[in-house]
């Protein structure tokens, strides 16, 4: 019988042995839930520390009570270093095969193709891969989609009119737009949005636009958060950004997105200013035959973290039976322009690029 097959028999020894324990003791709390599993893996995969180091490139706040829930619900301690998503994929490039990482958790598919180029990453087994659509996934296998994040552009209802919404982001270089658009140059999903952008339209019109937004006075800002709170007071009239930040504002409001000033607008007809990216993960090859790391990556995967990644920081899952937020049109309707993510893993030109335009 294979390992996997031998899990539901031990699992059922064990709990039989615990409910005598527990009876013996007069009702003594037999082991808790983590434990269980920590005992059930141990006897599984003689050998696993059970801890696993993630370099994250998904900020803190956003993945900690996932990661927080792993820990609990299956007893492996999760060691995590937080950054930059484009430092981090950098970090491990330079690091190589010396990296102390078995998981990266990336922001976008650029930062993932970027190590993957490198060879650092193994392939992940199908039975992970075919959980998640095969456009939002690596071609070759080395890293898989988790959420699914769009490019909008978060406006507010009191200073532009729906009437006045660009169908194009390249609209947005014009004189009307002057001193009006934030943006965040130094945030993984803007880099990976141009890195789009060369891919779809080429360098030459791509350095157009850069320049173009710096020249139109392009509000900087150091992340999406700052653009869509600057938008909902007034501060802005518009910012690029990803399609959750409105929806994490009202949360954090206490309100409803409806209530807000601040408003989605998503580019119709395949425009570029409507991709649609992910975050993703990645297995480093030392890593390949770790348990505790393939649990982490299942985990990830599945209905109670995809859930949490939909109810609780309005991305969108990517898992058949699990839905979007309330309110948020599906992946499928949003006429979302056909980039291979594949494709965004030169970061390096798409960061000096923006350099050269002098938006930082």
């Amino acid at each position: 019988m294979s390992i996997s097959g031998m899990r539901p028999l031990l699992a059922s020894a064990l709990g039989g042995l615990l409910a005598l324990g527990a009876t013996a003791c007069g009702g003594q709390t037999t082991q808790t839930e983590a434990a269980r599993a920590e005992a059930d893996r141990a006897e599984a995969h003689p050998g696993t520390d059970d801890k696993i180091t993630v370099y994250s490139g998904r900020s803190e706040s956003l993945v900690k009570p996932v990661l927080e829930d792993f820990q609990e619900a299956r007893g492996i301690t999760v060691e995590v270093r937080y950054g930059d998503t484009a430092q981090m994929a950098a970090q491990l490039q330079e690091e190589g095969s010396r990296s102390p990482a078995d998981v990266f958790l990336a922001q976008d598919a650029g930062a993932l193709g970027a190590v993957a180029a490198k060879g650092l990453f193994a392939k992940l087994p199908d039975e992970v891969l075919d959980r998640v659509p095969a456009a939002y996934r690596d071609e070759g296998g080395e890293w898989v989609g988790v959420t699914g994040r769009v490019r909008t552009m978060a406006y507010n209802a009191d200073q532009v009119a729906k009437a006045d919404l660009p169908k194009s982001v390249f609209e947005l270089t014009e004189p009307e737009w002057k001193g009006k658009v934030g943006i965040a140059p130094t945030n993984g999903s803007f880099q990976a949005f141009i890195t789009a952008m060369r891919v779809e339209h080429g360098d030459a019109r791509t350095r157009e636009f850069l320049d173009g937004l710096k020249a139109n006075d392009a509000q900087i800002r150091e992340g999406n958060a700052p653009i869509v709170a600057d938008v909902n007071s007034g501060k802005l009239a518009s910012g690029l950004v990803n399609h959750y930040y409105v929806y994490e504002l009202a949360k954090e409001e206490g309100t409803t997105v409806d209530a807000l000033k601040a408003k989605n607008h998503f580019f119709p007809d395949k425009n570029i200013g409507s991709l649609v990216n992910v975050s993703g993960v990645g297995v480093l090859d030392k890593a390949d035959d770790d348990p505790d790391v393939r649990e982490f990556v299942d985990y990830l995967l599945g209905n109670q973290a995809q859930t949490y990644f939909a109810e609780q920081t309005y991305e969108y899952p990517l898992i058949d039976g699990v839905g979007p937020a309330p309110g948020l049109p599906s992946l499928s309707s949003l006429n979302a322009p056909d980039i291979d993510l594949n494709d965004l893993d030169d970061l390096a030109t798409t960061i000096e690029m923006i350099r050269e335009s002098g938006l930082v």
